[in-house]
């Protein structure tokens, strides 16, 4: 009679409890957060004692590239299953629940606890991203008295403009290559024959080149400019759609992991 009776208390108890172990999601969120963390810095510590800054000196850039992408990929998938597996294992246990509900609870523990953990890792990472962007910020403060063009992004192509066997200095320079760094941002978005015509005239003026070698030399900045731009875009592209398959990676390892944990919590003995 007692075990007739606590069998109805426990069914009304899970059947009108909530579905989710807030506990075990957040603990094994923090988990999987906490582990990212450290394989991040691990690979960090390894990435930059195996490159560079000079050139021809450590491993080729691309081969970085394609290790910290793999990298990535074994971070989502060991922090995630570790967070999804600790979920699934300190979960409540549901005695009167169908064993179909059950599986896909756990699932879903698993998937909470990735989606926190996501969110807790990109939460940290931006902080520390903050506050060592307004650090630099401050160490950095007076190159806010530096002119316009050395802070501007296509500075280094502007100056392939103006390179002549003859090269000027002074402050007279520096309205004459404003004029030319804001002319050269325009001329990448929307090509302009006049302004074309006229940034060739600032450079005869300054290098002694004819007309016509000014204007080549235009247009062929502009389209290393371009391409330039376009490297750089691809690479976003790629490291977007990687970061994308990581993350999707995570998320299913987290969901199976959890129903392994969840397996494993159902299968634990009272004594």
């Amino acid at each position: 009679m007692e075990s007739s009776e606590l069998s109805v208390v426990t069914r009304q108890r899970d059947l009108s409890s909530s579905g989710v172990s807030w506990g075990a999601v957040i603990a094994g969120a923090f988990v999987a957060a906490a582990l990212s963390l450290i394989m991040l810095a691990l690979g960090a510590g390894f990435g930059l004692s195996a490159v560079s800054p000079w050139s021809n000196v450590g491993i080729a850039a691309s081969m970085v590239g394609a290790v910290a992408i793999i990298w990535l990929v074994v971070i989502q998938v060991t922090t995630s299953a570790l967070g999804g597996y600790l979920a699934g294992r300190l979960r409540s246990r549901w005695l009167a629940i169908h064993g179909d509900e059950v599986h896909f609870r756990d699932t879903a523990h698993g998937l909470v606890t990735w989606a926190v953990g996501v969110v807790i890792t990109v939460s940290l990472l931006a902080t520390a991203a903050t506050t060592m962007a307004g650090e630099s910020a401050n160490t950095g403060a007076d190159s806010k008295s530096l002119p316009a063009y050395f802070q501007d992004p296509n500075a280094y192509f502007v100056d392939l403009l103006f390179r002549s066997d003859r090269p000027g200095t002074g402050d007279a320079d520096l309205p004459p290559r404003a004029e030319a760094s804001r002319i050269f941002a325009r001329d990448l978005r929307d090509a302009s024959a006049p302004d074309g015509h006229y940034l060739a005239k600032l450079i005869v003026a300054k290098t002694g080149l004819s007309q016509s070698e000014a204007e080549q030399r235009v247009s062929r900045t502009i389209e290393d400019a371009k391409q330039t731009e376009d490297k750089v875009r691809q690479a976003t592209a790629h490291l977007l759609l990687w970061i994308f398959i990581a993350l999707l990676a995570g998320a299913f390892c987290a969901s199976y992991a959890a129903t392994i944990g969840g397996r494993q919590r159902d299968r634990v003995v009272s004594v």
